[in-house]
């Protein structure tokens, strides 16, 4: 359990642009950053982050939220452990009991099998130091390849030792969870003695896989023996999809979103070996066949990618392979070959870095004139195989989907294979319709998918059932719902902000904010927030004035001194230039009203986002995603809008604030007139016939006394109200 104080510091302390970065590389764009989501794979970037509401939203996917809500989507952790992971990043003491052992095994399998990769990394790279037979071992295998001491360190290189029971010791001493080191692959179980456990990676040295956030979700053993296996790898689990993973990118991110270029290697030493020739913008797909996701991971920090490999066949063969889904993402992808007999670590080994990055600028070529090139080698005089490499080039052009770009290298092409333009250009044209097609097929079945696993969720959360496939469902649960979802939507958009005065009965009035006004409306026609996350939302929004009242106080004192800054540097800056005292008085005037109006702006940004940003990481799971849903589904003032009409944004906020609150509570109250005006015209039909006519008109009158009001509430909502029939 955190304290209170140390969540709010945490959450006070956590910039979503920082959080983000780690993830996504950040384009800035006017107030906002965009760049490719992390949730999902693009081409073109959809997600956007707002550095003064502190929260970030994908346009496509729909996913995002506060620094918190992201970390717990990316890195599927629980609110404490996103809270851990944010107070870590922040270098936030938190102070906590060790968890028990009942404790221990209540955490969920991925939280688990995390802890279980990360005990046994740890455990490794300390017995490749502290143990004789790491040192002698483990540890004299790498000096030998030529990794130093920072790069043992960097990639957090590690040994097993080769008793084949050492690590299953140390975890039963250490009261580790024996299960989840087996699923992860750490520990074996031996088939002829079920419940015994063994080291899969004993007498190896281990290469941890980290994720973009610096998660061990992966082991690579590399085999000092000589045996079969040169390489044992960890079985992919809940944390780990290999297809998903690229090892160094967590070291690497940074240094390709500088460098705006990744480097794509096969094998972890390739990537240790040009990470200490100064090229740390490197990872390595791991012997694999290039994925999407692993390609949307380098997509979210560059467009540039350079794929180098070894000089021999295997090394042209590994070149070629996913060529056409780099160009699908709308990456600008080189293909380096190296000298005969060299790979990355070899070649950097044998190279000053200097000499190493020459070579990759002056060899690097461009990935379709490669790919032409290396075709139509060797093919002799055979027409066949001449018309099987145009088609192959052909259908990777096809899949850039710029058309400039294509058309570009179809100019290109036609001169390397001899082919004319037009031929090349209607070639590619067709094949790009058939690339289209098979896409969208992918989509479609990627959603089917989504939507089967939707239906076998044995235990649907409400929630999330936002979507219109769930809409009936959630209405016949909570006829309500979708009224009291949008006003309770604006009440997390503008509830602190004040409203309206009322008087009381003993004459004096008092300013309401937004929440308030609507908790009185609601509640002078006796009804309340059905939907249990909106009547909680609702609830910690009332309970937030106090503490507006008393944060504004302390906001709008060093507020005042930054105004007080703002102006002394202003009119220091006016007295330090040669000016009549007329132009000094119009300089001063202007630089009044700048001022003002930015503190204006300043004040009115403080409490229009003041729930959000309370509530947004708030630790019940119900309040925080009713926060984030209604922030997700907010539309901008459109900028052509604020363009033509010369007002504020904050005045037409204000004024859209006035319109849309009433309009939702009487919607509201709109729709219980109507049920109950069904209610009684139902019950009327039961007694037609059957009961006494002065019972009847009883009800005939309720009907019209309903009706009544409802056509006054349609008034004042400006809306014609059609009445309903009475038999």
């Amino acid at each position: 359990m955190i304290d209170k104080a140390t969540v709010q510091k945490i959450t006070d302390a956590a910039d979503i642009v920082e959080v983000v970065s780690d993830y996504v590389h950040l384009i800035k764009r006017g107030r906002n950053y965009v760049g490719l989501c992390p949730f999902h794979n693009e081409k073109t970037p959809s997600f956007s982050v707002n550095s003064v509401r502190n929260f970030c939203y994908c346009f496509s996917c729909k996913k995002g939220g506060s620094p918190v809500n992201f970390i717990m989507e990316k890195e599927g952790l629980t609110y404490h452990d996103a809270l851990l992971h944010l107070a870590s990043k922040y270098n936030i003491k938190v102070e906590e009991k060790e968890l028990s052992d009942d404790e221990r095994r209540q955490l969920n399998e991925r939280e688990s099998l995390l802890v279980a990769n990360e005990w046994a990394a740890s455990r490794m790279e300390k017995d490749l130091r502290d143990t004789e037979e790491g040192r002698s071992v483990g540890l004299q295998y790498l000096y030998q390849r030529g990794v130093t001491e920072e790069a043992i360190k960097k990639f957090r290189l590690g040994y097993n030792l080769d008793s084949g029971h050492a690590l299953t010791d140390a975890a039963k001493l250490d009261a580790m969870d024996i299960s989840s080191l087996s699923q992860v692959g750490v520990l074996g179980e031996s088939q002829k003695m079920p419940g015994t456990y063994y080291d899969r990676f004993r007498g190896r040295v281990i290469f941890p896989v980290l994720n973009a956030s610096g998660k061990v979700v992966a082991l690579g053993g590399r085999d000092l023996k000589g045996g079969m296996a040169k390489y044992i790898n960890s079985p992919e689990s809940a944390i780990y999809k290999k297809s998903n993973e690229l090892y160094g990118i967590f070291q690497a991110k940074s240094e390709i979103a500088k460098q705006d270029c990744c480097y794509l290697v096969e094998g972890y030493m390739d990537v240790i070996g040009m990470w200490q020739a100064g090229m740390e913008n490197v990872v390595a797909s791991s012997g694999t066949a290039l994925t999407d996701g692993q390609i949307a991971m380098i997509h979210r920090f560059t467009d540039n990618i350079t794929l180098i490999y070894d000089g021999d066949a295997a090394g042209i063969k590994a070149s070629l392979r996913g060529i056409d889904m780099l160009l699908a993402h709308k990456m600008n992808v080189k293909v380096l070959l190296l000298p005969d007999g060299h790979d990355p670590d070899s070649f950097a080994r044998a190279n000053t870095p200097e000499n190493f990055r020459k070579y990759v600028q002056e060899h690097a070529t461009d990935i379709i004139r490669f790919k032409a090139q290396v075709l139509l080698k060797d093919i002799g005089n055979d027409p066949q195989r001449r018309v099987n490499a145009i088609q192959s080039v052909v259908q990777s052009l096809a899949h850039i989907p710029d058309k400039v770009k294509r058309n570009v290298y179809v100019q290109e092409c036609s001169r390397i294979l001899g082919v004319s333009e037009e031929v090349i250009e209607s070639a590619v044209e067709k094949s790009r319709s058939d690339v289209m097609e098979q896409q969208r097929h992918q989509r479609q079945s990627g959603e089917i998918d989504r939507m089967k696993q939707d239906e076998q969720n044995p235990q649907p959360d409400l929630n999330k059932q936002l979507r219109p496939s769930k809409g009936r469902e959630i209405t016949e649960m909570y006829p309500f719902y979708p009224f009291e979802r949008n006003v309770v939507y604006q009440c997390v958009r503008y509830g602190i902000l004040d409203f309206c005065e009322v008087e009381f009965d003993d004459g004096t009035t008092d300013m309401i904010n937004v929440a308030e006004f609507v908790a009185e409306e609601i509640q002078d026609d006796e009804i309340w927030f059905t939907f249990p996350a909106f009547a909680k939302t609702f609830n910690r929004i009332l309970d937030l004035k106090e503490e507006f009242l008393n944060d504004r106080v302390a906001f709008n004192v060093n507020l005042e001194k930054e105004k007080k800054e703002l102006l002394k540097s202003g009119y220091d800056e006016i007295a330090s230039k040669n000016m009549s005292m007329e132009e000094i008085r119009r300089a001063e005037r202007m630089l009044d009203e700048r001022v003002n109006d930015e503190m204006a702006k300043r004040r009115f940004e403080f409490a229009r986002y003041f729930v959000e940003q309370k509530l947004s990481s708030h630790h019940d799971d119900d309040v925080r995603r009713t926060v984030t849903e209604a922030m997700n589904e907010e539309q901008p003032l459109s900028n052509i809008y604020l363009r033509n009409n010369p007002v504020s944004e904050r005045k037409m906020e204000l004024d859209r604030m006035r319109m849309l609150v009433p309009r939702g509570v009487l919607e509201w109250k709109n729709e219980l007139l109507n049920q109950r005006i069904r209610a009684k015209m139902k019950q009327l039909d039961s007694l037609l016939g059957h009961a006494e006519p002065a019972e009847q008109q009883n009800i005939i009158l309720e009907i019209q006394a309903l009706m009544e009001k409802r056509g006054q509430l349609g008034k004042v909502m400006g809306d014609r109200t059609i009445g309903t029939k009475i038999k």
